[in-house]
Formats: structure tokens, C-alpha cells, sequence
């Protein structure tokens, strides 16, 4: 009997309204585990070569992992895939809250979404069976009110993964909203799951369906240790999240500001959480399934009338402090707050929308784009709010332009060196310059640039957590300095990026500090799979060589491995040590396509090795 998964996976065939069912057995679940590297599997079994990504033989993957709906904290998370309307390549993004976790717990490993419908549907997913339903009547509602509508079919315990006006719209940098306030944010999925006509997804779990597990009392141990030792391990989430982290970076002269041109920003600290504490902005925190961290933030404002918000969308969290507010250099917390609001109401990317609008405020300031009236400059925190209306709507050329993202847009005026991309995914708010080696990540990342992909350096400059658990996997990495990008760089860079697809494909959060050897011992506890560190690594580094072969049957060059010419320049204003040598930055990439087997293509030995014969004439 399976323990820790169902063997089933679901298959949606929405052209022909068909549901059908596939098992995979025991050893598949021991090598993918679910997650990214099912994701990565699934998509290039069934996306033809050469797909449109807003077209009908796409493929749209919700994957949760052996560990999602475990007790344990960090569990609720689940991957979203699909070829990515916004690189043309693999893309993926995972998402938390409560959906992924009901999702599993309701009887799958996995929905497949195939085809387009004829007019809108939703599929809900009870008893581990799919069902499909019409859905013109939730066509153009807001997320709360979808919401609500189908729980009043399914029952208040349903769980609802769905897009906003965004994804209905087909802006390319539209997500997909999980139980309102968390979000599958990156890649433009929310694009791929409106062109499919597919409204929601929604599942309601039972105890007929909640999966066996092989130590049920040692998930409960896990669970208990990490309640009671959470403010040991992580006291600066549970207090305050994410959104403490501004002003650090910008007292450190790191943070993105101007569209990347600077790293220190004037008055930026009215952004940092103590801010919105002060305000009386952030009124609290919520969670995740299963989750004691509790980092996620919720906002209220009332009374002001046009920044207003309501707190069932959640709050910021420091990419979106930094994307809608310090890169596009507006400082008013009420109209960043807003403008977070506004986004995740409308489905939509926080970082590739911040960055996307910072890089039309630098065009217009230029004179290279017509703002048509809107006064999108620097700063201005009202035309920041009026620019994402526009692009949720792609109201206008100006909001049409908006709904591309930044590497669309800026090539579309002439001017592709303003836009902060890699692979047409924009750049989050960690700039290069400071974290050299999660630049090399940024370039290589399979989606474009991602954080959670990464290494970041300044984790490993000094004796600590971060460099023993990497050591956990066979090598003795010692510290290095926070701007070394040398081969001992790249190795603790290798090293991380294989774990990250491990963690990936569990699925768990980055934020809940378990060690690597907790990660095991829950894996063990749930499915009776027990991995040495090198099975753990074999795990993650399917997931960066199945999604290279996807990016390389799609098209996407190894000359797209690169990052905008901005990062190799030197802030105008902030950190003057923060300085990324092309030279330098040239030689780690090399040397991490050497570890990867990347040199030429995807080396075949490193395939069969990993077990994925299937895949070698990919390419061909």
C-alpha cells in the first residue's frame, strides 16, 4: 500500500471533457517524490515541442508533494507548471496557504490539466475524483466572491486555487491565488490557466482520502519539536516576516530602487514592517496549513478612501515592498499597500509587475514611452496604483504594454536594456551586485531569475546553520566572503541548487527552518523511503536537468543564461562595494555548466545516471 502519496495522478482533458487516471508505482514516487521534479516529468511527457503556451496542447500541472498535508509545518505547499507564457520555457511556481495540502489530502498526487474548454469551467476534486463544472458565472468575479460561491456548492471546508482579472485577461504575468491571500506568483500561470477557459480548481478533502503514512507518530514528533522550538529557530519570521528586511537592505545600500539603477533609496524605511506597525497597516499575521511559523502578513486600511484595502488578500511581504515600492521608487506605504492589495485582488505577480512598471517609469522619465497622461514617474505612488489597474485590464496601448512584462515591453519600444529580466522573468529584490553567486543562480535558474532557487551569500560568510547544513551532503565548505565567486563558490552554489529541487519537490517551504536532516526523517516517517544525502541531492538535480532539456526542446538558448547588462555597472546611488565583474561572473557560469553537465547541451551519461533514459532524444 502507498504511504505518503496515492499513486494517482488525474488527467483533465478539457477540449474533450474527459478525466482519466494514471499510477506511476513505487519506484517512480521514490525518484520524483512529486512537486517540481513530478511537474518537470509531467510537462515534457505532455506538452509537444514547440507548444503555444496560451494554446490548447499546453499543459497545466498542480503538484503536491509526499510530505504536502503532513502535519508537520512548512506542509502545505504545492508546485503550479506549465510551459511558461512568459520565457517560453518551463516554468513553475509554488504556492501556499491551505489549497495544495486539501488538494492531496482530497486523493491526488497530481491534476493534470489538458486541452481548452468551449466556455468557462471550474473542477472540483472530492472522494479523489475529478468533476467538471461551468463556470460563466464566476467568470469576472473577484476572488472572494468565487470563493464563496463555490463553497456554497462544495461545502465552507473546500479549499480554492483560482485567477483573478489577470489571468482571465491573459496578462503574462498573472498567477494563480490560493485561498485568497497566498499565490503561485511567478511565470505567467495565471495567463496559461485563463486561456484554458479554467476558472478554478477547487477540493475538499475526507478521511477516506487522507493518504497512509509509515510513521504517523514521528510526523506528530516533528510537528511538536518545531511549535516548541520555534522561536529558537526563527524568531525573527514568527514576530515579523518578511517585511523586516528593508531597511537593512537599504541601510546596506543594497536595495533595488529605481528600477535597479540604485541601491539606497530616500526615505525607504517607511516601507520596513516597524513602519507598518506603526501605522496601525499590518493587524496581524496569518498562516499556512499545518504551519506554527505564521509569517504571512495581513493589512487593513480604512478611511482613507483611495488607498483602502481589505484584509482577505493578505499584505506584502518584502518582494513586494521592494517590487512595488523601493524599484519603482515610491515610499508611501499606504499607496505600496494598496498596490500589493491590487495585485493579488487581480491576480497578478508582485515582482514581475513592480519591475515591469519600473522599467515603463524609466522609459517614460527618458522620453521613450508615452505614459498617456497617467504621470508614471519615480515615486509617484498614485500613477503606480492607476498602472496596475490599466494592466490588469490591459486597458489602452500603456496597459497593453504592461501586460507583456518587462522584457515584452521594453522590446517593444526599442529599448530592451531597461528592462531587469533573465529569460523574460523578471529580477527579485535581491540585486547581484551584493549576492554574486545567487547572480550565477538568477541566469541559470530553469524559469528565469528566481531567489528560491538560490544560493544566497551572505548565508555562508561565517561558521553557522546555513554552512553545516550544506555540509550535510559530503563536502566540507568552509566560509567565504560575501563577493567571492570563486570555483569553491560555484561548488556551495551546485550543492544548493540541487537542494532547493529536492525541497521543491517534497513540496516544502523554505521558510520553516527544518535541518536536512529533518527533511529526511520526515520523508522516511511518511513514505518508509530513507535517502542518504546523495539520493536527496539525485532528487533535486532531476529537476534542474529535466527542466534544461524542456528549455532546450523550447528554444531557449544557453545564451539566455546571462543577466541584464545593468548588474555589471555600479549603483549610482548606494553600495560602492557592490560590484559584479563580468570576467568573474563569466567564469562561475562556466564552471557551474561544467558541474551540471551543461557544456553541450544536457550530457547524456549524466541522464542514465539519474535514471532518465526516456528522455534522451528529447532533443532530437
Amino acid at each position: 500500500m502507498p504511504k505518503g502519496y496515492h499513486d494517482r495522478v488525474a488527467f483533465v482533458d478539457l477540449s474533450r471533457g474527459k478525466v482519466w487516471y494514471e499510477a506511476y508505482g513505487e519506484a517512480f514516487w521514490r525518484r520524483y517524490l512529486g512537486g517540481r521534479a513530478l511537474a518537470a516529468y509531467l510537462l515534457l511527457k505532455h506538452v509537444p515541442k514547440g507548444a503555444d503556451p496560451l494554446g490548447p496542447e499546453n499543459a497545466l500541472v498542480f503538484a503536491p508533494g509526499v510530505l504536502t498535508g503532513t502535519p508537520i509545518s512548512g506542509s502545505g505547499r504545492n508546485t503550479v507548471a506549465a510551459k511558461s507564457p512568459l520565457t517560453g520555457g518551463y516554468g513553475d511556481a509554488e504556492g501556499g496557504g491551505f489549497f495544495g495540502a486539501e488538494l492531496k489530502n482530497a486523493g491526488l498526487d497530481a491534476l493534470v490539466v489538458l486541452g481548452k474548454a468551449e466556455s468557462p469551467v471550474y473542477l472540483h476534486v472530492e472522494g479523489g475524483e475529478v468533476a467538471i463544472h461551468p463556470a460563466f458565472h464566476l467568470w469576472g468575479k473577484d476572488p472572494l466572491e468565487v470563493e464563496a460561491l463555490i463553497k456554497e456548492v462544495h461545502g465552507a471546508g473546500t479549499r480554492v486555487a483560482q485567477i483573478g482579472l489577470a489571468g482571465e485577461n491573459g496578462v503574462l504575468i498573472a498567477n494563480v491565488i490560493h485561498d485568497l491571500a497566498h499565490f503561485a506568483g511567478r511565470g505567467g500561470l495565471g495567463a496559461v490557466m485563463g486561456a484554458k477557459g479554467l476558472k478554478a480548481v477547487s477540493a475538499r478533502a475526507s478521511k477516506e482520502t487522507l493518504p497512509a503514512y509509515h510513521d504517523p507518530a514521528r510526523l506528530k514528533e516533528l510537528a511538536r519539536r518545531m511549535a516548541k522550538e520555534r522561536m529558537e529557530r526563527a524568531a525573527g519570521l514568527v514576530t515579523m516576516g518578511t517585511v523586516g528586511a528593508v531597511r537593512p537592505f537599504n541601510l546596506r545600500g543594497v536595495l533595488p530602487s529605481h528600477n535597479f539603477l540604485d541601491g539606497f533609496l530616500e526615505g525607504a524605511e517607511a516601507l520596513d514592517g516597524t513602519s507598518l506597525d506603526a501605522l496601525g497597516i499590518r493587524i496581524g499575521r496569518d498562516t499556512c496549513y499545518a504551519c506554527v511559523i505564521r509569517c504571512k502578513q495581513v493589512v487593513k486600511i480604512e478611511g482613507t478612501g483611495k488607498y483602502d484595502v481589505r484584509p482577505e488578500y493578505g499584505g506584502p511581504e518584502y518582494e513586494g515592498l521592494g517590487a512595488l515600492g523601493s524599484t519603482c521608487g515610491v515610499t508611501d506605504p499606504y499607496a505600496v499597500t494598496k498596490a500589493n492589495t491590487l495585485c493579488n485582488q487581480y491576480g497578478l505577480d508582485v515582482i514581475g509587475v513592480g519591475v515591469t512598471i519600473a522599467c515603463a517609469m524609466e522609459a517614460v522619465e527618458r522620453g521613450f514611452l508615452d505614459d498617456e497622461g497617467l504621470g508614471l514617474r519615480f515615486g509617484n505612488g498614485d500613477a503606480l496604483i492607476a498602472a496596475i489597474e490599466r494592466l490588469a485590464r490591459k486597458e489602452g496601448r500603456l496597459g497593453a504594454l504592461l501586460a507583456l512584462g518587462a522584457r515584452r515591453l521594453a522590446e517593444a519600444i526599442g529599448h530592451p536594456e531597461l528592462a531587469m529580466h533573465v529569460k523574460g522573468q523578471e529580477v527579485p529584490m535581491h540585486d547581484p551586485r551584493y549576492k554574486r553567486a545567487l547572480g550565477v543562480g538568477y541566469a541559470v535558474s530553469p524559469t528565469g531569475a528566481d531567489h528560491n532557487h538560490n544560493l544566497h551569500d551572505t548565508a555562508y560568510t561565517k561558521e553557522g546553520k546555513a554552512l553545516m547544513e550544506l555540509r550535510f551532503y559530503g563536502e566540507d565548505f568552509a566560509p567565504l566572503p560575501i563577493e567571492d565567486l570563486s570555483e569553491a563558490k560555484v561548488r556551495m552554489l551546485w550543492t544548493k541548487t540541487r537542494e532547493r529541487g529536492f525541497v521543491n519537490s517534497l513540496v516544502m517551504c523554505d521558510f520553516v527552518p527544518w535541518t536536512p536532516e529533518e527533511w529526511r526523517e520526515a520523508l522516511h516517517a511518511a513514505t518508509g523511503f530513507w535517502l542518504s544525502p546523495e539520493e536527496m541531492l539525485l532528487v533535486g538535480e532531476r529537476t534542474l536537468q529535466l527542466t534544461r532539456l524542456f528549455n532546450l526542446r523550447e528554444g531557449v538558448s544557453p545564451e539566455e543564461d546571462r543577466l541584464p547588462e545593468r548588474f555589471f555597472q555600479p549603483f549610482r546611488k548606494g553600495n560602492p562595494e557592490a560590484r559584479l565583474d563580468k570576467e568573474a561572473f563569466q567564469r562561475a557560469l562556466e564552471a557551474y555548466r561544467h558541474l551540471a553537465g551543461w557544456e553541450e547541451g544536457v550530457d547524456a551519461g549524466r541522464l542514465r545516471a539519474l535514471g532518465l533514459e526516456e528522455f534522451q532524444n528529447a532533443l532530437a
